[in-house]
């Protein structure tokens, strides 16, 4: 009887284990950002919220604001590379590199999250692309970013990086989509200040 009871709770598992889905299998290539130049071990900043800058999530359209990686075939048609996905939306990733960018500057207070106080400078806008140019051959990262100062002074720039000579592999693309996207927050960093 002891043993029944014991190995009941074991059963159950067993036969749930055919209805239960953990999600479905992840492709062979994730794709990440990692910094090129990141922020030292021990270092960090203080400071008051009028000295921060706060690195809001930038906005993004439909074909970009899912896991898969995109590829422009021409003007109206978009595919998505076969076995491989990015670790996390492509917004929220580039949100990080920017923000770990201007960090290891070490030049000012870098927030990830608004603290609602309207008296820190924003930095937010709408990432335009990410992806594999199939007509070039090329990785390329587009953002649109819109920098709000304390007092309402609002300043826009558009940033751009393209790498060239990508083959159509995860393998190129993954590094070359990286190596873009450092570049375009690198850019962000110097205008920020």
């Amino acid at each position: 009887m002891t043993t029944t009871r014991a190995l009941a709770p074991l059963a159950a598992v067993l036969l749930l284990s055919g209805c239960i889905s953990f999600g479905s299998k992840p492709p062979p290539t994730l794709f990440n950002l990692t910094a090129t130049s990141p922020a030292q071990a021990g270092s960090g900043a203080s400071g008051t919220l009028s000295s921060a800058i706060v690195v809001l999530e930038p906005q993004a359209e439909q074909r970009l604001d899912v896991v898969r990686v995109p590829v422009q075939i021409d003007d109206a048609n978009v595919a998505y590379i076969k076995n491989a996905a990015w670790v996390e939306r492509p917004a929220r990733l580039l949100q990080r590199l920017v923000t770990e960018t201007i960090r290891a500057r070490g030049s000012r207070l870098v927030l990830d999250t608004d603290p609602g106080t309207g008296n820190s400078t924003k930095l937010e806008g709408r990432l335009l692309d990410m992806g594999f140019d199939a007509r070039t051959s090329s990785a390329v990262v587009r953002f649109d970013a819109v920098r709000t100062a304390i007092g309402g002074e609002i300043s826009t720039r558009r940033f751009e990086s393209i790498v060239p000579g990508v083959t159509a592999k995860p393998e190129s693309i993954g590094p070359a989509l990286n190596q873009a996207a450092n570049d375009v927050a690198r850019q962000v960093a110097d205008w920020v200040g």
